[in-house]
């Protein structure tokens, strides 16, 4: 790291000395109140809104950086009353906070023009509208446009401040972007940077960074052959861009500190069978390797012809304990994606979403992460209500089948005439909704929900139980299993012991066991299959678990498996966390084995790793080639942990020694002392394994 970077990450990072010039925080509720009082539509809330935090800005420029804006308002106001957001929810369904979010918008449509072009064409647009008789159209046409007077505005201020501090390079940058189309690496960072911080201003989050290193690249490759810039300093100016996602990080909307959704793709097949990764994108792996912080979460698109030097470099990222790259395997995601109905280009052109569900940047309006089903409540339901009046095992699996698509049946009920508030500034950099006159809170090119299925290995795991034991050699009655679930197995320690410990588990390459992982996954695929929402789209299956490995346990009884009453699941795509796992390799070919083409919404296989793995590089390249290998597998999505579980306990004791210790807690990295003591105590349940 160079002494400018090393200096400025001390000044925002250790020192967080820009937290200085925040504004104190105002009444969040005073701008929804005066909506509340006129009436104001759902569309004229949000541009106010919009607008209102837009000039409430106050630009600071500091005089070493080259790229500029931060955030001084910290907290955004609501664009409803409690009052009023109770009577919304009652009519409709609001996912998470009701704004549009966890997509990826297609920064190139305004990078590429510039917001003087891009207003000049709204107004034209408007103008023909109102000739044409259609009023609200050219409302929302001008709305969309004053949003832009207004980011022009805040970055005009910005320019005046760089000159008023004597920083003549962010003077020069902003006199030209975002007025105009960036000329050089240098204005198309800055301008990222801009249209990512006013998303953020509109209350937009966990709206992704996306596959930077590929809309970057002409202004990255255009500087380096003109010899703007060599490998070494392009680097230092990419680091500097990732500082600045990390200025504000602490503002933004979350379930913990750090689930901030600002994810970065790398890599991937293009259409034509192609590599796309390229010199940015590597840079951008060594970047994160030198600063070390959350932002932006790294996620690396893989197929079989991947070189291993990738890998390797991904390795090394682990190795500092980031929790990223997370992997994602072309060879698999993208013929899933197709198999789903999304067309070969893209599908080629795939991101992750805030964690890890697969997204079309700037056509997919998609709610990934709309709902859950708990694979292993389905088993553990169908043991206490329906065992005993099951002759055999396949009329005991029909009965779990039952409970699976009662469960997707009461999502499909739920999530019913969705609301999604106006997000008109978003709306700009997603297909059509321009030349539609019509906000992408109403649809996109594709509209399609995504379910996680939780619990995988404790359903297989419990299903292994009551085949081999039940139905089996008759070790167990139907009756005598039914009332250990009714009592948390209470006296009955020895078949505890025998079920926790010294059954086969998903995880150990068993296939008696994969192969119930299979089967359920197929059923759940199964359950979803035709199902239409109410905008036209699908219902995609998924192996992630997001925040639900915590929320679905607290009401499920003990499973057959043997895991307790409350007992926490596996997060994401994971054994369970008592399982005794022969090693890394194992797991590997159990997680691997069902069709995940089918479970396609995405949950990466997670694993935690000791870290004395990465003791070395040849160590590191072990790992590296673990990873490969599971990718040739057939996985679809790793990520791999590298903790210590003597440092984390340490860390709960004295957090002051540990504010930069860095963890993978479900599909993002955040500060393991800043987590919530839950989430803190099941990193540390999960297992360190070797190689």
């Amino acid at each position: 790291m160079t002494t400018h970077m090393s200096s400025l990450r001390e000044f925002f990072i250790v020192r967080k000395a820009h937290h200085a010039f925040r504004q104190p925080d105002q009444d969040v509720y005073a701008l929804a109140r005066r909506f509340a009082a006129e009436g104001a539509s759902p569309l004229e809330r949000s541009v106010r809104r919009h607008l209102h935090v837009l000039r409430s800005e106050k630009p600071v420029v500091f005089p070493e950086e080259r790229i500029a804006f931060m955030r001084t308002v910290t907290k955004l106001p609501e664009l409803y009353t409690p009052e009023e957001m109770e009577a919304l929810r009652a009519k409709h369904w609001l996912h998470e906070q009701g704004e549009v979010c966890n997509i990826n918008v297609d920064y190139t449509m305004l990078m590429c023009c510039g917001f003087d072009a891009k207003r000049s064409q709204l107004l034209e647009l408007a103008a023909a509208r109102e000739a044409a008789g259609e009023a609200e159209a050219a409302r929302y046409l001008r709305a969309q446009e004053s949003i832009l007077a207004a980011a022009q505005a805040l970055a005009d201020a910005y320019a005046r401040e760089a000159q008023a501090v004597g920083n003549r390079t962010v003077a020069d940058v902003l006199s030209h972007v975002p007025a105009k189309a960036p000329r050089s690496f240098l204005e198309a960072l800055q301008m990222l940077r801009i249209l990512h911080y006013v998303m953020w201003c509109g209350h937009n989050y966990h709206n992704t960074v996306g596959r930077f290193d590929q809309y970057m690249y002409p202004w990255f490759a255009k500087d380096l052959e003109a010899g703007v810039y060599n490998e070494e300093t392009a680097l230092e100016l990419l680091e500097e861009f990732f500082l600045t996602v990390n200025r504000d990080s602490d503002l933004y909307t979350g379930m913990q500190q750090g689930d901030n959704g600002q994810s970065m793709v790398l890599g991937g097949l293009n259409p034509d069978g192609t590599d796309s990764y390229n010199l940015l994108s590597e840079l951008c792996l060594k970047a994160s390797l030198e600063l070390k912080l959350i932002d932006p979460k790294i996620n690396l698109r893989v197929h079989k012809d991947t070189p291993m030097s990738a890998y390797i470099l991904g390795s090394e990222l682990t190795k500092q304990g980031l929790g990223f790259p997370q992997y994602s395997n072309d060879d698999v995601v993208i013929p899933g994606l197709m198999d789903l109905g999304y067309s070969r280009e893209d599908a080629h052109n795939y991101v992750v979403a805030a964690c890890w569900e697969f997204i079309i940047p700037g056509r997919a309006m998609d709610i990934p992460n709309i709902g859950a089903v708990s694979l292993a409540r389905a088993v553990t339901e169908a043991v206490l209500e329906d065992l005993t009046a099951c002759p055999d095992y396949a009329s005991f699996c029909d009965k779990v089948k039952e409970k699976i698509v009662r469960q997707a049946d009461a999502v499909q009920e739920q999530v019913k005439n969705l609301f999604v508030f106006p997000a008109p500034y978003v709306s700009l950099m997603m297909e059509g909704c321009v030349e539609q006159a019509r906000d992408v809170s109403l649809g996109c090119v594709y509209n399609n929900y995504g379910l996680h299925g939780t619990g995988v290995a404790t359903a297989a795991d419990s299903l292994e139980v009551i085949d081999r034991y039940v139905y089996g050699d008759g070790s167990i009655t139907p009756e005598r299993l039914v009332r250990c679930l009714q009592t948390d197995f209470e006296g009955e320690d020895e078949l505890l012991t025998k079920l926790r410990y010294h059954t086969p588990k998903m995880g150990n390459h068993e296939d008696c066991v994969d192969d119930r992982a299979v089967w359920l996954l197929d059923t759940f695929a199964d359950a979803l299959e035709g199902r239409r929402n109410e905008r036209g789209g699908i219902f995609r299956a998924g192996t992630g678990s997001a925040m639900y490995y915590v929320w679905h346990p607290q009401d499920l009884p003990a499973s057959p498996d043997g895991r307790r009453a409350r007992e926490a699941l596996g997060a994401n795509y994971s054994p369970s966390l008592f399982m005794r796992a022969k090693g890394p390799v194992s797991i590997l070919h159990s997680f691997a084995r069902p069709n995940l083409r089918r479970v396609i919404n995405g949950g990466p296989l997670t694993i935690e790793l000791h870290d004395t793995v990465f003791r070395n590089a040849e160590a590191v390249a072990k790992v590296a080639a673990l990873v490969r290998s599971y990718m040739l597998m057939g996985g679809h999505q790793l990520q791999l942990n590298a903790v210590n579980r003597q440092t984390l306990e340490d860390a709960q004791r004295h957090p002051e020694n540990y504010r930069n210790l860095i963890v993978r807690v479900w599909g993002w990295s955040g500060y393991f002392v800043e987590l919530d003591k839950v989430y803190q105590d099941h990193i540390m349940q999960r297992m360190e394994l070797a190689l």
